[in-house]
């Protein structure tokens, strides 16, 4: 079951268990046209929602595998908001659609144009292969946020993934049609800009948030997007600028030959020419050829963000631009899960030699014969990674190896490292270095790995928590307690750039990262004294420091 499904299945478990007291029309004008959506009243607090708003054109036919174009208005004096709009063209999710390119607004009730209230705009992860907006309902973040006293208003932006929003390869370059599902998601903000006062909230205050993929895509529109056009503030989970290897176009170039290959409306085409080709083919034709070559090709990430040129969005590599200072200084909190390797590891790794062909494949696909260089990392990583399951991930888990391969716990502690620590802890000493502020945790809550202890504490499984559903519906109250202090968290830096805004939660001073004083919070519910005060442990940023210190150093051979 993918993130993305285990995600559908917790929203629809919790929106069932909701207590929604009453639900009635509500409506605002946007532009000329009467926009209507729905109110729920939750106990006396009421939520609004308006769905499916279109902030670019139908990526169709000559607009397909091109940028977004964006909307000024709705082409229509009245407009159904009551549902979100489909999830964007992928493998996997049905329904789906390539008319995708819509977003959503929660706000809370009674708040007109005037309120200017503070604005936090969710990107959603899944590899950049998967991923919908409809999955996130952020009731309980609008809930908390009033009646801790500072209410926001919560959007969420849908945007191309596979390789309708990243494709690859030389033609892909030549005609600019990398990086497109990072053009999404900026056409949203430009929408949020132009149109989230009517709906209450400040263009001024707008911090934007996501995971894996979506905090990946933030990391990336960072380094050359001017982001700081758009928002103020910005919270990464599990996901920096060094979490998936990065290369220009061609590195990928066989995942759009494979994928056009199978198209029947390509055939007879020249190998770098067939973007019309594949314009004519149908969604479900698309959609069977990206299922297929994806079975048949050995790497994980098929499409993704690219090195895209000096005038595009990510001019060179990430570990180049960061060490130069060539990022947005906009303040961020940043952090990690524990065991955020396992889910990308392969349980059957048995063998030295199954562990090294599977760095290689994760960090160099499409290529032959890895570099000298390439090899001579991989040796010393396994010498700083030894072959012993206790010192492995899931971290904490002794000598059990969950009935997987002998190398499986070993893989994930390496590769949780690469892909997800390293890259954070780089991500937050270079920004705090150039006088960003910046917050970094790590979750550790073991209670997130009781329904599947051979991952441990999971990539996404803090997603709950910060939504608010843990809070809601989980049985062991040190959980809840925990969920109620991390939506504060993130709530109070959305509305004043600190986690530590005094409201809510009884909750630990977090501190500002500094190079004199890198310390994150731990989030895990092991110092609760009692439920009247969240507190967590203070620690310095240096676990595994010899590892990660040695994974930073090779950076640019990692493509990083």
């Amino acid at each position: 079951m993918t993130v993305s499904s285990l995600l559908a299945s917790a929203f629809f478990a919790w929106t069932a268990s909701s207590l929604v007291l009453a639900q009635t029309p509500v409506q605002v004008t946007l532009g000329e046209t009467e926009v209507t959506g729905m109110s729920l009243n939750f106990g006396g607090l009421g939520v609004d929602f308006f769905g499916g708003l279109p902030f670019a054109l139908p990526p169709l036919g000559e607009l397909r595998f091109a940028p977004p174009v964006a909307v000024g208005v709705i082409d229509s004096p009245t407009f159904d908001a009551t549902g979100f709009g489909p999830a964007c063209a992928q493998m996997n999710v049905s329904p789906s659609s390539e008319d995708c390119l819509t977003l959503n607004v929660f706000r809370p009730a009674g708040f007109d144009a005037s309120a200017a209230l503070p604005v936090m705009v969710w990107i959603y992860g899944g590899g950049f292969a998967e991923g919908q907006t409809s999955i996130y309902n952020a009731t309980e973040i609008i809930v908390q946020s009033v009646i801790r006293g500072t209410p926001v208003v919560y959007v969420s932006i849908n945007y191309r993934v596979g390789p309708f929003g990243f494709p690859q390869g030389e033609e892909a370059a030549r005609r600019g049609a990398l990086n497109l599902g990072l053009k999404d998601q900026l056409a949203g903000l430009k929408w949020v800009q132009n149109n989230v006062r009517t709906f209450g909230g400040d263009p001024t205050k707008v911090t934007i948030f996501g995971q894996s993929a979506g905090a990946i895509s933030i990391a990336d529109l960072f380094l050359h997007s001017h982001l700081e056009k758009f928002v103020r503030g910005a919270i990464f989970e599990s996901g920096s600028q060094g979490t998936l290897p990065f290369f220009n176009a061609t590195q990928r170039q066989p995942a759009w030959d494979a994928l056009t290959a199978l198209l029947p409306t390509c055939a007879g085409f020249a190998q770098n020419d067939k973007f019309a080709c594949a314009r004519e083919a149908s969604t479900d034709a698309l959609l069977t050829a990206w299922t297929q070559s994806a079975a048949e090709l050995p790497a994980v990430f098929l499409w993704a963000p690219v090195i895209d040129g000096p005038d595009g969005l990510i001019p060179d590599l990430p570990s180049r631009l960061l060490a130069a200072g060539k990022f947005s200084k906009i303040p961020f909190i940043a952090g990690t899960n524990l065991d955020d390797g396992t889910d990308f590891t392969p349980h059957t790794l048995n063998s030295t030699t199954d562990l090294e062909e599977f760095l290689f494949v994760a960090n160099l696909p499409f290529t032959t014969t890895p570099p000298e260089t390439f090899e001579a990392d991989v040796a010393e990583l396994l010498v700083l990674y030894p072959d012993n399951p206790a010192l492995g991930s899931p971290f904490g888990s002794g000598n059990n190896t969950f009935g997987a391969g002998l190398e499986y716990k070993r893989g994930a502690a390496l590769l949780g490292d690469v892909a997800f620590q390293e890259p954070r802890r780089t991500w937050i000493q270079t920004a705090s270095g150039f006088g960003v502020p910046t917050f970094g945790y790590l979750f550790t809550d073991q209670n997130a790995a009781l329904a599947n202890p051979s991952l441990g504490v999971a990539h996404a499984t803090e997603i709950t928590y910060v939504y608010g559903e843990e809070k809601l519906v989980n049985q062991n109250l040190n959980v809840r307690l925990l969920s109620s202090a991390m939506l504060d968290y993130w709530l109070s830096f959305v509305t004043s750039l600190t986690p530590n805004d005094g409201k809510g939660t009884p909750r630990t001073t977090w501190p500002q990262y500094k190079l004199s004083a890198q310390d994150i919070v731990q989030f895990d519910t092991t110092a609760f004294g009692n439920l009247s005060f969240a507190n967590f442990a203070v620690v310095p940023d240096t676990y595994r420091a010899e590892q990660i210190s040695f994974i930073r150093s090779v950076a640019g051979d990692l493509s990083q």
